[in-house]
C-alpha cells in the first residue's frame, strides 16, 4: 500500500535522521558515497526478493525492479553476483564470546555457588577444554590473548584464570564494534518496524528514558548508575534465558524457535551553552 504524502515526508524525516550518525561514521572510516550506494542497491534487491514476494509465487525480479525503482537489468546483476562486503559476522564468528559465555553459563565450569569457576590453563576442566567445548578448533592461547586484551579475563596471583567481566566487550574502534553496529542497529529498526504494523497486544517493549536539561557535572555518576543497574537486569535476562535455551531440543529438529533479546544502551548529546528549557520526560511505547 502506497503511504500518503504525510507519511512519506515523516519516514523520509526519520531516515534522514538516522543517517546523519551511520554518515558521520562512514565519513570518518574513509567510506565514499559510492560503497553506501552498491550497499544500499543489494540490500534493496534483497529485501524486495525474499521479504516482499506475492503469495504463493515465487520471487521475481520484475517485481523486485518495480518495487526498488533498479532496473530489470540491474536487479538481474545483483541476484547473479551479489555484493560482498569484507569483515566477520560479529555475533556468530566472535568466538572469544562464545568462550566467555560459556564459562559463565555452564555448570560444569562453575563454583558451588554457580559462580564462574577460576581455571588453569591446562587440565581436565582447564581453559583450554573450555575453549574446545565451545570454539571447536581455535587454538586455546589465540582466545586467552582476545579475552586478555579486552579485559575480560585476568591472571590471579595463584596463576589461574579468572573472568573480569560477565560479557565480552571489543575495545573502541575494533572491526567488533564496527559489527555490532550492523546487528544491534538492524534489531532495533526491526522492533521499530514491527510496531509500526503490529496491534498494539503484539507489540514489542521499546522504551527509554530521556530528560533534555540535565547538568553535565552529574553525568558522570549516571553514566556509572545506569551500567550498574542495566547491567544486573541484563544478567538475570541472561539466566533465565540459559535456563530455557535450547540448542537441541528433545521434540525433534523442526520444533519452532526463535533468537530473542533485549537491549540496552546508553546515549548522551551536549547541548549548547544557551540549550535548554526545562527537563522532559521521554518514554516511547511505540
Amino acid at each position: 500500500m502506497e503511504p500518503d504524502a504525510t507519511t512519506r515526508r515523516a519516514i523520509e524525516a526519520a531516515v534522514m535522521r538516522l543517517l546523519r550518525p551511520l554518515v558521520r561514521l562512514l565519513l570518518r572510516h574513509a567510506v565514499p558515497f559510492a560503497t553506501f550506494e552498491a550497499l544500499a542497491k543489494q540490500v534493496y534487491v534483497d529485501v524486495a526478493m525474499k521479504d516482499f514476494a506475492l503469495d504463493d509465487k515465487k520471487p521475481s525480479q520484475s517485481r523486485a525492479s518495480i518495487l526498488t525503482g533498479l532496473t530489470r537489468k540491474e536487479v538481474q546483476r545483483l541476484v547473479a553476483a551479489p555484493y560482498e562486503p569484507g569483515g566477520d559476522q560479529v555475533d556468530r564468528n566472535n568466538r572469544a564470546a562464545k568462550v566467555l559465555t560459556g564459562w559463565i553459563r555452564d555448570a560444569d565450569f562453575a563454583t558451588r555457588d554457580g559462580q564462574p569457576q577460576p581455571l588453569t590453563m591446562d587440565g581436565d576442566l582447564g581453559f583450554a577444554v573450555l575453549v574446545k567445548r565451545y570454539s571447536g578448533d581455535m587454538p586455546a592461547r589465540a582466545v586467552l590473548d582476545e579475552l586478555l586484551r579486552t579485559g575480560s579475563v585476568r591472571w590471579r596471583d595463584d596463576g589461574r584464570l579468572e573472568p573480569v567481566a560477565r560479557a565480552y566487550v571489543p575495545q573502541p574502534g575494533s572491526q567488533e564494534i564496527l559489527g555490532i553496529l550492523g546487528s544491534d542497529v538492524a534489531d532495533l529498526v526491526a522492533t521499530i518496524g514491527h510496531n509500526l504494523e503490529a496491534p498494539p497486544h503484539e507489540r514489542r517493549f521499546q522504551r527509554k528514558v530521556m530528560y533534555h536539561a540535565i547538568p553535565v557535572s552529574v553525568l558522570a555518576d549516571f553514566r556509572a548508575q545506569s551500567s550498574v543497574q542495566a547491567q544486573s537486569l541484563l544478567e538475570r535476562l541472561d539466566r533465565w534465558l540459559a535456563a530455557h535455551d535450547d540448542d537441541a531440543p528433545a521434540q525433534g529438529p523442526d520444533v519452532p524457535r526463535a533468537r530473542v533479546g533485549v537491549g540496552i544502551h546508553y546515549f548522551e548529546e551536549r547541548l549548547p551553552a544557551s540549550g535548554g528549557t526545562g527537563a522532559t520526560p521521554a518514554g516511547d511505547p511505540s
